[in-house]
């Protein structure tokens, strides 16, 4: 948080880099850092384990801190200085390729390794509670907001006092901090390996999902069995049995080649039900997963714009000018002040209105999320509208603290959708695939900074530079806010209708039938339809 809230400022002051660029440059960074929280995921879930994918994960990341604190210290690392005059008129010498390549090593190998951490630091930590006990369980219901609990301390720590320390004492210190605090965690959590529960890896689940989606597609003109306990391994499942996405199950179907019973176990033969359900489950999160990228997209905007914004208000208090981005801190208590609310207040109050144990679920927290981040950019359009004509009009400075209320709401929204979505993914994915599920949801996030990015591009060429510029009082950001607005209002009532229609894992009979209930059934089943038969066949045979 010390880095990513605090960049842009760097890079339009000490770079001469512009906006538009600075922001695709910060969100192009913090899009790639979750993306790799899928290639974390995978290596944890597949070869290393959890608790070794964070350790190597965290070794690398205080490289890449160590490289930056390099690349911001180093005098020819940055283009000579501009004065304002000459910023006003746009002449300033903008860093080039080589100033700015130990810049990018440093973040992208800071990207690798939190995309490691982050993918699997929550999920470690879950391993620690056994789900069959009902203390242990009741416990993990309160272990994801404290443990987002713990990442806002830090974060506030980053953006009050390390981004001071950059602006007013020096990048490499502040960012020298940070690396320093980095090697602190790594031996804090090596020192932990003697108490803590391990969970071996099970195989890549990637491997799983492609061998049934190819059968899938291999024995598509296969039929379906007379009754799903035909499928290969049915009593042995691990997960109960649904008919979504139905044309999976002929991943599982026992075909001619499967008649041996030897081919049954090779997996490249035929899927088990097992395997077919855990597919499924991965799929059925899709939906969801696509609906949460708005809402980081809107996020986004609070490590970018919103802190040009600030460079360009009053700041100061007394004497004391406070660092464009310390007005993050304002997200960030926010954040602590809704995730503690949340724990101690609003859960206990909702579990007795709705006799539900997680008080609101998962999905409702991501749908109140996504409504607050659409009136963070209302008020968002609303303050520049009017920092800007107090601007040009009156020539006033129109004070920071206005950007209270889009930090307030994003920062209530985040409180909401992140724990929601982090639970959903850990919840409803198949227990094999626990950090790859993680490392999906900070995909939600990744996706999220690269449709911004993606976004200042088109709005950037299609106004003609006239939105987005870096003298925000020569451009119309506010009218980028109202396009966010319009889009997130749109994703949220495509997001109500996919909730409204979306099946819990833990609502779903678990506990698998017998082969003799099953064949029980299947008899009923035969039965019902011999007697409706014949019920028909007896009222066409009477007589008017």
């Amino acid at each position: 948080m010390g880095i990513s809230m605090n960049l842009v400022p760097y890079l339009v002051g000490d770079l001469h880099i512009s906006a538009a660029k600075s922001a695709t440059m910060v969100t192009n960074f913090m899009g790639t850092l979750n993306l790799l929280g899928l290639l974390g995921g995978f290596l944890a879930d597949a070869k290393l384990s959890r608790y070794v994918t964070v350790a190597i994960s965290a070794a690398i990341t205080s490289l890449g801190v160590i490289l930056l604190t390099v690349a911001t210290t180093i005098p020819s690392m940055r283009p000579p200085p501009c004065d304002e005059y000459r910023r006003q008129h746009h002449e300033c010498i903008e860093a080039n390729g080589r100033q700015l390549a130990l810049l990018y090593v440093a973040l992208y190998t800071i990207a690798l390794g939190c995309g490691g951490i982050k993918s699997n630091v929550s999920s470690f930590g879950s391993d620690q509670f056994d789900v069959t006990d009902p203390k242990e369980e009741n416990a993990m219901i309160f272990f994801i907001s404290r443990f987002y609990f713990g990442i806002s301390i830090g974060s506030l720590f980053g953006v009050i006092v390390l981004v001071y320390i950059q602006d007013n004492i020096g990048r490499g210190l502040g960012y020298g901090i940070s690396a320093a605090t980095m090697v602190i965690a790594l031996a804090v959590l090596l020192c932990g390996t003697p108490w803590y529960r391990f969970k071996r890896p099970q195989g890549s689940p990637l491997t799983i999902l492609w061998r049934v989606l190819f059968l899938a597609l291999k024995k598509r003109n296969q039929s379906y069995p007379s009754h799903p306990s035909l499928l290969n391994d049915y009593e042995n499942r691990r997960v109960p049995y649904t008919k979504r996405f139905k044309c999976l199950d002929k991943a599982a179907v026992l075909d001619d080649d499967c008649a041996a019973n030897t081919n049954k176990n090779k997996p490249c033969v035929v899927s088990t039900v097992t395997q077919v359900e855990e597919v499924k489950m991965v799929l059925k999160l899709l939906p969801i997963w696509s609906t949460c990228i708005l809402f980081w997209t809107i996020y986004s905007q609070m490590t970018t714009f919103t802190i040009h914004q600030a460079t360009a208000m009053h700041r100061t208090v007394g004497s004391f000018v406070i660092p464009a981005g310390s007005f993050s801190a304002f997200l960030v208590i926010t954040i602590l002040l809704f995730t503690s609310l949340n724990e101690k207040v609003f859960v206990p109050l909702a579990r007795k209105l709705t006799h539900n144990v997680q008080g609101i679920t998962c999905l409702q927290r991501i749908g109140i999320g996504l409504i607050l981040s659409i009136a963070a950019m209302v008020g968002a359009a609303i303050v520049e509208k009017e920092r800007r004509q107090r601007a040009i009009q009156k020539e006033i400075k129109q004070s920071a603290f206005w950007l209270f209320i889009q930090f307030f709401l994003v920062g209530c929204g985040e409180a909401f959708a992140y724990v929601g979505q982090l639970e959903f993914f850990i919840r409803e994915a198949p227990d094999r695939m626990k950090s790859m599920s993680t490392g999906l949801f900070l995909s939600t996030i990744s996706m999220g900074f690269f449709v911004s990015s993606l976004l200042v591009y088109i709005v950037d060429h299609a106004t003609k530079k006239s939105w987005l510029r870096t003298n925000l009082n020569k451009g119309k950001l506010n009218n980028f806010y109202w396009l966010l607005a319009a889009l997130g209002f749109i994703n949220l009532l495509v997001f109500l209708i996919l909730e409204s229609r979306h099946e819990y894992r833990t609502h779903l009979p678990i506990k698998p039938e017998s082969r003799e209930e099953e064949l029980k059934s299947l008899n009923n089943e035969m039965i019902e339809d011999v007697e409706k038969k014949a019920s028909i066949q007896s009222l066409k045979n009477i007589e008017p």
